[in-house]
């Protein structure tokens, strides 16, 4: 179910947040390990980054500051505590160089990975510092103003994008966008950024071959054609935009992109364009020279493996504390379900589970008694596609049902699932074993995994997405997780359920 686009999301180095490929910025009198100068950022994007900068220092101020007071009133300093709270804001400070890059800010995984991974690098240089001089008590800085600080700038770091993406939503802070390639390939790129504007691309002009008996188009879904492709250089040049994408067309051979790629060289836009691989990103995609000639590696996607234990040690974790914070909660609700119409609290259903095993899951009940049975009449009236069976006005759901499932919290009960090992926190929609009887090889890849009690589809629109992008979204998932990535779903999945978004 391979597409000509992707829906955008954080990828690697080197890799732009729509799936496509950044162009190097090519410099024939530049020597070639000179490393080229970053593109100039425009007005928003110099306010948003100082934003960024401003609030990630005066986060370390205040953290610096409180575990400063800290050492004084617990006396076990070598050094003044002021000292080593300068030491900690410049290692802090130091690390999140890498977060304020302007091409990772406001949206994906990446930023966070980044952000991670300063804070973490921070933690090791004062960790390190501490070995160095025994006497040097640094054990507060590293297990409590370090965390501390991370929380406060996460935090901060999200408050901003929202405001960011807001903008966006708005049609400010968005990045002028060039575009060129085939029509199919063009329209589809033109519909993903409206239905993704935090992504902060605008389509604004179109660079098109003449149809074949006929002219130019005036325009692609309201979008002008301003010239035929062999003009797409000129029209970069006067046209100030930051962003030339180019979709796939035959049109397009190794030398007119690099020779597109020299012509706009000294312009402010930068370059980017489609693989050819559109759903294979994330971790997975390297760019790099192999024999003098610039090549896309794609690695294999990881089933198995250290990264596969650390996440399956997290589930675990993560699914034991949840259920000691939310278990009175759980009683609650029990209680509720059973008090309502007497029946059983838990719906016990058949899944199945990675590679085509089955296992039962848990839910809390929200439909009747009996409502398997009543499934085969009212089949005709399925509102969802392929093997999925799902009614918008289920008359099988209780009140008290509707209501666990409007807020997500009949799910609760799978966490003794993850528990289990049957599935795993993040992951594709476990399916039932009827619909894998239909699936073909590649649906098929599903079930490489564990399923998850979240995942893409539950941030994209749960109920309300087709099938074709349900699966879509569970390979995506499939052939490009990553420990980030999961952390960053499971932040999105609580303002999913919050706004109640496609539950139903």
């Amino acid at each position: 179910m391979q597409e000509p686009m992707r829906a955008p999301m954080s990828l690697p180095d080197g890799v732009g947040s729509t799936g496509f490929v950044q162009a190097p910025r090519l410099n024939a009198t530049a020597p070639p390990d000179h490393p080229l100068p970053a593109l100039p950022a425009t007005v928003w994007q110099r306010r948003y980054r100082f934003a960024v900068i401003a609030s990630d220092a005066v986060a370390t101020a205040m953290a610096s500051a409180a575990g400063s007071l800290w050492a004084a009133w617990l006396d076990i300093a070598v050094l003044p505590p002021m000292v080593l709270a300068l030491l900690t804001a410049v290692a802090v400070l130091w690390a999140l160089v890498g977060s304020w890059n302007i091409r990772v800010l406001g949206q994906g995984h990446e930023e966070y990975r980044r952000l991670g991974r300063g804070i973490f690098s921070a933690g090791v240089v004062l960790a390190v510092a501490g070995l160095a001089v025994p006497p040097l008590e640094v054990r507060p800085w590293v297990f409590g103003v370090l965390p501390s600080l991370a929380l406060l700038v996460l935090a901060q770091r999200y408050l901003l994008r929202r405001y960011l993406h807001s903008a966006r939503s708005d049609g400010r802070c968005l990045l002028p966008v060039i575009a060129a390639g085939s029509r199919h390939t063009l329209r589809d790129l033109i519909a993903r950024t409206r239905q993704q504007p935090h992504v902060g691309w605008q389509i604004q002009a179109l660079c098109l071959r003449p149809e074949t008996g006929e002219g130019l188009a005036s325009e692609v879904d309201g979008v002008p054609v301003i010239g035929d492709v062999e003009e797409l250089a000129e029209h970069v040049r006067r046209g100030g935009y930051r962003v030339v994408a180019i979709t796939a067309d035959a049109y397009w051979t190794p030398r007119r992109l690099q020779e597109l790629a020299w012509k706009i060289e000294d312009t402010s836009a930068e370059m980017v364009v489609a693989p050819v691989l559109m759903e294979v990103a994330g971790p997975r995609l390297h760019v790099s020279s192999v024999l003098g000639m610039p090549m896309l590696k794609v690695s294999e996607p990881a089933f198995t493996g250290g990264r596969r234990v650390v996440k399956a040690l997290a589930d675990w974790v993560s699914a034991l504390l949840l259920l000691g914070l939310i278990g009175p909660a759980m009683l609650v609700i029990a209680l509720v379900v059973k008090l309502s119409d007497g029946g059983p609290v838990i719906y016990r259903q058949r899944r199945t589970g990675r590679g085509g095993t089955t296992f039962t899951m848990l839910k809390f009940r929200t439909m009747v008694v009996g409502a398997d049975a009543m499934r085969t009449a009212l089949r005709p009236a399925n509102d969802a596609e392929g093997p999925l069976f799902k009614l918008r006005r289920d008359p099988r759901v209780t009140k008290v049902g509707a209501l666990l499932r409007r807020y997500s919290l009949d799910e609760l009960p799978q966490l003794f699932n993850v528990l289990a090992g049957h599935m795993s926190l993040v992951g594709p929609r476990p399916p039932l074993p009827e619909e894998t009887e239909t699936y073909d090889y590649e649906v098929g890849r599903r079930l490489l995994v564990k399923p998850g009690l979240t995942g893409l589809w539950q941030v994209s629109g749960r109920s309300d997405l087709s099938w074709a992008e349900s699966v879509r979204l569970d390979l995506r998932y499939v052939e490009n997780w990553s420990l980030a990535m999961d952390a960053v779903i499971l932040w999105k999945t609580v303002r999913a359920v919050l706004t109640k978004q496609g539950a139903y």
